[in-house]
């Protein structure tokens, strides 16, 4: 039998693999001024948790693009038993690739994973396969203010020493060729529910875990979880609703 990875005994059972929650995330896709898309693309899906918001509420086939196939087999399996198996595609390649399958997007949707492929690069490799006046709504972790205490800006240093404010980001969307239609921040709240409050558990059973490579990837994820409840929210979730232009 193959040994389970680090990535499948974390998240074990867990529909949230980033923070999120699928009411703000219906309520960003409400927020657009069109509800009807040909083509529809979720980008870095995961277990695909905001796939079946985005499914359930638009009524149209979302075509779900993660490299880790375990976590679209989980996804086809939640779509079959909430009964819109008929609207979820599963594609299991890199999200950079996205522009090869599909040519011409109306709606591309991104929540927590654009950060793969870097935030820029990202909004720069899909811009070219959204229609014109499509939309690209892409959350990325920013920081929220100017004062962070020392720890935090240490722990992203080396874990996403990339990181921008808000208004960078704004700005590099524009260069990108996008019209910033609204943004979002996700509130600490959801860090918290069906994430970090079921993730904590699941990592500290896996502290003592036989594979080492097991017991660094609970460890880290605990210090990562240590750094957000002393981050007196300095950095965030922020969406970014973006059009495209000309």
């Amino acid at each position: 039998m193959k040994t389970p990875s680090p990535i499948d005994l974390l998240f074990d059972g867990m529909d949230n693999l980033s923070p999120g929650d699928d009411s703000l995330s219906l309520y960003v896709l409400r927020s657009l001024p069109q509800h009807r898309f040909e083509v529809a693309v979720d980008a870095g899906c995961g277990a695909g948790r905001q796939t079946l918001v985005l499914a359930s509420e638009l009524q149209t086939p979302i075509q779900a693009v993660d490299s880790y196939q375990p976590f679209l087999n989980r996804l086809k399996r939640r779509a079959s038993e909430k009964g819109v198996a008929h609207l979820v595609c599963t594609h299991c390649m890199d999200m950079k690739d996205i522009p090869n399958a599909f040519p011409n997007i109306d709606l591309l949707w991104a929540e927590g994973a654009a950060y793969n492929i870097g935030f820029a690069n990202a909004l720069t490799t899909w811009v070219k396969v959204i229609r014109r006046n499509g939309f690209a709504v892409v959350s990325e972790l920013c920081w929220l203010r100017e004062e962070v205490p020392d720890l935090v800006r240490e722990f992203f240093r080396f874990d996403y020493p990339g990181m921008q404010s808000v208004t960078e980001n704004i700005a590099i969307a524009e260069e990108a060729g996008y019209k910033i239609f609204n943004t979002y921040t996700l509130p600490q709240e959801a860090w918290v529910k069906d994430y970090y409050a079921v993730l904590e558990p699941h990592a500290k059973s896996l502290v003592n875990h036989f594979d080492v490579d097991v017991r660094n990837f609970a460890i880290e994820t605990l210090k990562e979880i240590e750094i957000f409840k002393i981050s007196e929210n300095s950095y965030g979730y922020v969406f970014f609703v973006l059009q495209r232009q000309d």
